[in-house]
């Protein structure tokens, strides 16, 4: 007869082997089926694709989007580009573009979002790139300061099975399967502009003291210590430049700062921002139908503090006439690139 301890062992045995076999299949239920609602529609899965876009954030978004064969031109970038209105773009050089522009991000994240979007055109009609401050960063990882989803956009299959496994994901599985069981389904804007003004107003920039007082405040003469050289951002520009076909046009674009966050000519910071320009426009010559577009210098229009809520951040008259600068800067590419076929 088996003793007691011995028989207890074995059931113990058998409870976590049945506790494991149970585990392992509903994780592996619940991986099947997040694979194939493809919560944010990554393309991944066709089963379930709606053939829009459901109400979320533009980091997640973008997966959608920047698969989207409808769009054939792209915007980068962060909320420095983000009121540049793809609509507007897009009449004025006859190219459908989408935004792809996602707040608070750096040149790591943007980069990742070319290379999803040249993964799904492989031959853009044209591209619009915005470097602010961020990418004159030192830091070679190009280290993203807020949360950004990098396995969704990712070319490895584990590393998106990975990111499937987190609860705030699981519930937007479930939150899908509930918008595509829905008669009526609300829908975002499928070109991905997203108007910033009503939010800034709510927040008090406009009138604000304090927030005022941000504004003016000059910026200092000396450089930023972790932004004064070397800048990896642009080697890594010029990486993924190598894969946009030689007759997609590309125009780098310097956003607009209003004036008192300029730097003063002279001074160590100016030497800074000069140097970390001429190497991202030397990463931009290396593709041959490009050109660069720089607001973040001193202009007339830059002075005016009605234009902006802050230094970075700038209203719709500025943005209307930043995206017709950005249109007359495409046009001459654009026929150059015709006129190849």
């Amino acid at each position: 007869m088996e003793d007691a301890p011995t028989a207890s062992a074995r059931a113990w045995r058998r409870f976590a082997a049945g506790f494991a076999a149970t585990a392992s299949g509903l994780l592996a239920g619940y991986l099947a089926l997040a694979v194939i609602v493809d919560p944010y529609d990554s393309g991944r899965s066709s089963l379930l694709s709606a053939g829009a876009v459901r109400p979320q954030g533009p980091r997640t978004a973008a997966a959608s989007r920047g698969r989207d064969p409808a769009f054939t031109g792209a915007v980068i970038g962060n909320s420095h580009i983000q009121l540049v209105e793809p609509a507007r773009l897009g009449a004025a050089t006859g190219i459908p573009f989408v935004q792809l522009s996602v707040p608070a991000t750096g040149p790591g994240e943007q980069f990742l979002l070319l290379d999803w979007y040249l993964r799904h055109h492989p031959s853009p009609a044209a591209l619009v790139v915005a470097a602010d401050a961020y990418w004159c960063t030192d830091d070679p990882a190009l280290t993203n300061a807020k949360p950004f989803p990098f396995w969704l956009f990712s070319e490895s299959w584990p590393a998106y099975l990975r990111g499937l496994m987190r609860f705030s994901v699981a519930q937007e599985v479930v939150g899908r399967i509930g918008w595509l069981m829905r008669a009526r389904r609300p829908l975002a804007r499928p070109d991905g502009w997203w108007d910033y003004e009503p939010d800034y107003l709510r927040q008090g920039y406009a009138d604000d003291p304090r927030l005022v007082a941000d504004r003016e405040r000059r910026a200092p003469d000396g450089p930023d210590p972790h932004r004064a050289g070397p800048f990896p951002a642009a080697a890594r520009f010029a990486e993924v430049l190598a894969r946009v076909p030689a007759r997609t046009p590309v125009l780098l674009v310097f956003p607009p700062l209003y004036a008192p966050g300029l730097p003063r000519p002279g001074t160590a910071r100016e030497a800074a921002e000069s140097a970390c320009k001429a190497a991202i426009g030397g990463a931009l010559a290396t593709h041959p139908l490009s050109a660069v577009l720089d607001w973040r210098r001193d202009r007339p229009d830059l002075h005016d503090p009605a234009l902006f809520f802050d230094q970075t951040h700038y209203r719709h008259p500025l943005a209307h006439r930043l995206t017709d600068d950005i249109a007359a800067r495409l046009r001459p590419l654009i026929q150059s690139s015709r006129a190849q076929d």
